[in-house]
Formats: structure tokens, sequence, C-alpha cells
């Protein structure tokens, strides 16, 4: 694995090979990020390529003022936003706590049914208000700190620590019924 800062000396040496190397990198978290926002296969790929079309187009604007893990995953959840807004045909904000739509994954071609546990899990997550998943989903799977949360979705670590652990509870209620 390459650091970050080689990661961005290279891209700021040689755009194309420094990209290349950007992607290599950081392909793999970035769409697992994303799918586990958007839930289907086909529209993650599509959102991570988008996502890093974007990455590709500003990078030059990344001034170091947040990680460039940071950076990258604010980009890739906007995308994921976008998505699930375009599918629901109207803007979703993650303060929203009227979920309207359960995504459920019942319908999705890529998942193993074979671990009920897990399907059950992810239905969980699923049943979340958007800002709970997106907090839950970093923190649990992406392994971010609060802060790094807080920087990427414009809120406070505090405020991300209370969603994280009161998504928590439900995830827990949730499991057990």
């Amino acid at each position: 694995m390459i650091d970050d800062k080689d990661i961005i000396n290279a891209v700021r040496r040689d755009s194309q090979n420094g990209f290349r190397i950007l992607m290599k990198e950081k392909w793999e978290s970035v769409y697992w990020h994303i799918r586990r926002l958007v839930i289907h296969h086909a529209d993650a790929q599509d959102a991570t390529q988008e996502t890093f079309i974007r990455l590709f187009r500003s990078f030059n604007k990344f001034r170091g003022e947040s990680s460039l893990k940071v950076w990258i995953y604010r980009i890739a959840t906007n995308e994921a936003l976008r998505v699930i807004g375009k599918r629901r045909n109207d803007i979703i904000s993650i303060d929203d706590d009227n979920v309207s739509d359960v995504r459920m994954i019942a319908d999705e071609e890529y998942v193993n049914y074979a671990d009920v546990e897990a399907v059950k899990l992810q239905n969980a997550i699923l049943s979340l208000p958007p800002k709970q998943q997106l907090t839950f989903n970093m923190r649990y799977y992406d392994e971010l700190e609060y802060d790094e949360i807080a920087s990427i979705i414009g809120s406070t670590p505090s405020s991300v620590k209370a969603s994280y652990h009161i998504a928590k509870e439900k995830i827990i209620k949730y499991m057990n019924t």
C-alpha cells in the first residue's frame, strides 16, 4: 500500500501515471463505500467511475486542508447520494429522518443469501435514516474516525458519534427481532 502523500506527489508530478496509482490504491475501498450506500453493483460501478472522473478533473483544487482519504470519501459520498436521489426522483438529504423507501437488498443479484446474518445486518443498516447509514458504514466498515466522518458529511464529531451510537442501538434491536 502506498502512502497518501506519495500518491499526491505522484499525481502532481505526472497526472496520468499518478492517477493510475491513485485508482489502483483507492478503487476498491471507494467502490465498497459507495456499494454499501447504493446497494446495486451497476449503480456502484457507475458512481465509482464518476467519483474518479471528478477526482481527476479537480485534483489541482486539492489543497490538503483535509486528508486525501477524507477528500475522496466526500466526493464518493456525494456521488452515492446523487445516484440514490436520482433513483428516488427527488433530492436526498443525509439529515432526513423520514426514510420513505427502505432499500432492502432482496432484489440484489450479487447478494450471498446463504449468509442469513449478513443479509439481516444489511437490511438493518438499510432501515436507518441516511445520516445514520452513512455514519455507521464509514465507522464500522471503513474504520474512519469521528472527525473524518464529520468532515465528509459536514457535521461535528460529537453529532457523528451520537448518530453512530443511535444507529448501532437500532441495528442491535433489529438483529434481535
